[in-house]
C-alpha cells in the first residue's frame, strides 16, 4: 500500500478496552456499514443503530438519555441551543393556520420567533396572562395546536399554575409545552403534572459554566417522540459532541451547585428585601412574587435567578448606574453559571408603565455570599 493510502487506511489498531469515568467524545458525520443491505438513513438511532452523525453520536445520545432519566421523559432530543429547542417544539406541533398560546412573560427570543418567522409561516401566537390558570380554557380555539408555559417567567418571575393549565388544555386535546429551564428539569417535575413537552436551555444550569450552547426537548409520549424526531431531522438540528461532553461533565456537579446557589440566593434576596431602596423582590420563594403559592405547592426548591424592583423615587438613570457600579456582578445575558450577573431592563413595561426602568434581574453565582452583599451595598451607596 502506498504511504498516501496508509494515511487514510491505516493498518494499525489499539485496544478499545479503556474504561474511564469520563464518557468519550465521539465526533463524526459518516457512519460505516458492513454492507449495502445494512445501510439506512433513519433518525431513530437508539432503536435501529447509528446511521448518520447528524442524528447524534454516542456522546449526544448519552446526554439525551441522562436528561430523559432525570426528567422522567419517554425520550429527549438535543438541540444546538435553547432557542433552537423552542423552535423545534413550534415546528413539531404547529403548521399554517395553527393558533398558539404563549405567556406574556415568556423568554424574549421566544416572543420574537412568534412575531417574526412563525407569523410569516401563518402561525398565530397569542400572548396570555401567565397567572390565568384554568381560565385559559376561554382562550382555546378549534385551531389551537399548542399551549406554552414558562414558570417562573422570564425577568418578572410569575409562577404559573401549570397543573390547571394542563387540565384545561387536555380537555380540548391540546398539548402543553413547558420551558423548564429555571428548574433545571429537577426542581419542577413537569411530566408528573401532565406536561407533554419539556424543554431546557442546557446552556444554563446543566452546562453551569457559561461555556456552551445547547438545548433539550423531552417528550412524554410515543406520538410526541415521532413528531419531534421527524422535525429534528428535517431541520438538521445537530448539536456539537464537544458541547455535549461539557454538559455531561456539568451534570455531575448539578446537585451540589444547585444546593450552594439556593443557599446564597436566598441570603442575598432576603437582604435585598429589607433594603429601603427596594419596592419588591421578585423571587418565587418570597410571598411578594406573583404565583408564590403555586411555587410552594409544585416546586422542590428555588434556583439562582430573581429580580428586584426599585422604589418609584429612583430614576432609570440611577438604576442603570446601580448595575454599572457592581464589581462582582458582571453585566451580561444568560444565567445559571458560576459567575454572578446583573442586567437592567429600562424598556420593560410588563409590570405596568409606571415600573419602566426600575427592574433589575440578578443571577447569583458561586462567589462568597458576603462579598456579593458588600458589592450590592456599595452600589446602593453610589446612587444615593
Amino acid at each position: 500500500m502506498h504511504w498516501r493510502s496508509k494515511l487514510i487506511h491505516p493498518g494499525t489498531s489499539v485496544s478499545d478496552a479503556f474504561r474511564s469515568l469520563a464518557p468519550s467524545t465521539h465526533r463524526g458525520s459518516t457512519i460505516l456499514f458492513d454492507s449495502v443491505s445494512q445501510a439506512s438513513d433513519g433518525w431513530e438511532q437508539t432503536r435501529i443503530g447509528y446511521t448518520y452523525g447528524l442524528y447524534g453520536t454516542p456522546t449526544t445520545l448519552e446526554l439525551a438519555a441522562r436528561i430523559a432519566e432525570l426528567e422522567g421523559a419517554h425520550h429527549t432530543f438535543i438541540a444546538p441551543g435553547g432557542q433552537a429547542a423552542i423552535a423545534l417544539i413550534y415546528f413539531s406541533f404547529c403548521g399554517a393556520g395553527s393558533h398558539v398560546l404563549l405567556p406574556a412573560n415568556a423568554y424574549g427570543p421566544n416572543r420574537e420567533l412568534a412575531h417574526g418567522l412563525l407569523r410569516r409561516c401563518g402561525i398565530e401566537v397569542e400572548r396570555y396572562d401567565p397567572l390565568i390558570g384554568s381560565e385559559i380554557s376561554t382562550l382555546l380555539r378549534p385551531e389551537t395546536s399548542l399551549v406554552w408555559c414558562e414558570s417562573p417567567g422570564s425577568i418578572t418571575m410569575e409562577v404559573q399554575d401549570v397543573p390547571a393549565i394542563v387540565k384545561a388544555a387536555h380537555a380540548r386535546q391540546v398539548p402543553v409545552a413547558l420551558d423548564n429551564t429555571y428548574a433545571a428539569g429537577v426542581l419542577f417535575d413537569a411530566f408528573s403534572f401532565g406536561v407533554d413537552v419539556s424543554m431546557q436551555a442546557l446552556t444554563k444550569y446543566i452546562g453551569g459554566h457559561s461555556d456552551l450552547l445547547l438545548g433539550s426537548v423531552s417528550v412524554r409520549s410515543e406520538e410526541a417522540y415521532k413528531r419531534v424526531g421527524d422535525t429534528h431531522r428535517e431541520l438538521g438540528m445537530n448539536a456539537s459532541p464537544d458541547d455535549c461532553t461539557l454538559a455531561l461533565r456539568g451534570l455531575k456537579t448539578l446537585g451540589v451547585r444547585l444546593d450552594a446557589l439556593e443557599k446564597s440566593t436566598l441570603a442575598v434576596a432576603s437582604w435585598l428585601a429589607l433594603r429601603p431602596e427596594i419596592d419588591r423582590v421578585l423571587h418565587p420563594a418570597f410571598p411578594s412574587c406573583p404565583g408564590h403559592d403555586a411555587w410552594k405547592r409544585d416546586f422542590t426548591g428555588p434556583a439562582s435567578i430573581f429580580s428586584i424592583l426599585f422604589k418609584p423615587e429612583f430614576s432609570e438613570t440611577q438604576v442603570n448606574a446601580f448595575v454599572d457600579t457592581l464589581k462582582f456582578f458582571k453585566i451580561g445575558w444568560s444565567w445559571g453559571g458560576v459567575t454572578s450577573l446583573a442586567m437592567a431592563y429600562p424598556e420593560l413595561t410588563r409590570l405596568g408603565e409606571r415600573h419602566r426602568g426600575r427592574i433589575v434581574r440578578l443571577n447569583i453565582g458561586l462567589e462568597d455570599t458576603a462579598d456579593l452583599i458588600d458589592d450590592l451595598s456599595a452600589a446602593f451607596a453610589a446612587i444615593q
